[in-house]
């Protein structure tokens, strides 16, 4: 086999590889999230998977074009379907729990992969017998880690963001039926079957879900039926709702939406205001609001264009900043009478860096004095498990006493509107007893 061809092999092997590890990643998020108990796993299981592969093809004798040839197709197979959209929401939406469904797609498919795929640098390296075992391999692998940079950079820089995710699946599938073309003898029976995957992965990835997709999200706007609502719409962000709007005069949104629009603008009266909005959703906290000025951060810089001609059907009030939420707390010079932190990477997944001391103390920095955090939490409502108290201990850590509203108290999961002013560190809390009351002594001292 030509050296150009063989080491073409061996790089699409690379890209390919670790493209599906990007993809199975960014795949994940919309069902588990993107914190590190989940990208961990994901990315232990495929090494190991990748090692085993090592292992098995070192043991293969003979046939090796046929087994790369063979291990691409079937390769092909797995990520242009089953690594495709709409696969892995049947897999999420069919299996309860979600961590089951999980280890399912990783075990069943990404695994799979990055075995199939591992076996290519050892199998091929026998075709390089006339050189050093050491250079042979050494040339092998440098192609194949080539591919995998310019995989990961190629595929989350380049195609997620301006053609979507299906887009970077069924690139690597057809990628890999590349890679089979040249290994395989020409043979109609192998075309044919090659052809046939090709035509799966295009389809599972063009017409079989209808969400609109980012290198960061997936959204979706479809009707919703309400009491009261004209043309009522949902905007769902990583299969979840994120956001309401209907025609009727005034619009009604989301009711946490309501909820926080009412404390601004009648309870506190703010006028003339810089609010500040960490997670845009679908832009309706400042939706017909013309008496205060808006500045949303999203890390998903397609995310207005989606939301004013999918679900707004008209032009985003207030300013719009494509960046990740902490990074901009931390260096922005702006000052704000309110931060509103609305920042989810899944139903009730709050990117790990956004629940910190750290980041809440950041968001200190940036508001006026006596200004407002407002955080839209979705815990139990109940406010009992560990996440609730501790993350909830955490924001008060940070700006003392604050107050905890549960918006839908009979539901399992709620809508908790934190609210903290932004004033003095606050003190430690000393409780009172029997022995040691001083209850009379601090009323008198917060009067």
């Amino acid at each position: 086999m030509p050296r150009f061809l063989l080491f073409a092999v061996v790089f699409i092997e690379g890209f390919c590889s670790l493209g599906a590890e990007v993809i199975a990643l960014r795949q994940i998020i919309p069902h588990m999230g993107s914190s590190i108990v989940v990208t961990a796993p994901t990315i232990g299981f495929f090494l190991l998977a990748l090692a085993l592969g090592y292992h098995a093809g070192g043991r293969v004798a003979a046939g090796y074009r046929a087994v790369v040839a063979r291990n691409f197709l079937l390769a092909a197979l797995l990520i242009g379907v089953g690594l495709s959209g709409a696969a892995v929401d049947l897999v999420f939406t069919a299996i309860n729990p979600p961590e089951i469904a999980y280890l399912l797609l990783i075990t069943g498919v990404l695994c799979p992969v990055a075995w199939l795929l591992g076996q290519t640098v050892p199998i091929l390296s026998n075709l390089l017998q006339h050189e050093r075992v050491g250079e042979a391999s050494g040339e092998a692998l440098y192609y194949s880690t080539l591919g995998s940079f310019l995989g990961s950079l190629s595929l989350s820089l380049v195609l997620m963001q301006w053609l979507g995710v299906s887009a970077a699946v069924a690139f690597c599938a057809l990628l890999l039926l590349a890679g089979h073309a040249l290994l395989c003898a020409r043979a109609w029976s192998a075309a044919l079957v090659a052809l046939l995957v090709g035509v799966a992965a295009v389809t599972a990835n063009a017409w079989l879900r209808p969400q609109i997709e980012t290198a960061y999200a997936s959204y979706l706007v479809e009707p919703a039926a309400y009491e009261g609502a004209i043309d009522g719409r949902a905007l769902r962000n990583n299969n979840s709702f994120a956001s309401l709007i209907d025609e009727s005069e005034p619009p009604r949104y989301a009711r946490y939406i309501r909820h926080i629009r009412g404390m601004l603008l009648d309870d506190l009266q703010f006028r003339g205001r810089r609010i500040l909005v960490l997670g845009a959703g679908g832009f309706t906290v400042s939706h017909g609001e013309p008496a205060n000025h808006y500045t949303y951060v999203d890390i998903d810089p397609a995310v207005r264009e989606i939301a004013e001609k999918h679900f707004l059907r008209e032009k985003a009030n207030g300013d719009f900043v494509a960046d990740d939420a902490r990074r901009f707390v931390v260096r922005s010079e702006q000052r704000f009478a309110a931060v509103i932190v609305d920042v989810y990477g899944a139903h009730s997944s709050i990117p790990g860096h956004l629940v910190t001391r750290e980041f809440w103390q950041a968001t200190r920095r940036i508001l006026d004095p006596q200004g407002l955090l407002i955080a839209n939490l979705i815990l139990d409502s109940a406010l009992a498990t560990p996440y609730a108290r501790n993350l909830l201990a955490t924001i008060e850590s940070v700006y003392g006493r604050c107050a905890v509203e549960v918006l839908q108290k009979r539901q399992v999961l709620a809508n908790v509107i934190v609210t903290c002013r932004n004033g003095d560190e606050p003190e430690a809390a000393q409780l009172f007893t029997d022995e040691r009351n001083r209850a009379d002594f601090d009323l008198a001292r917060s009067r």
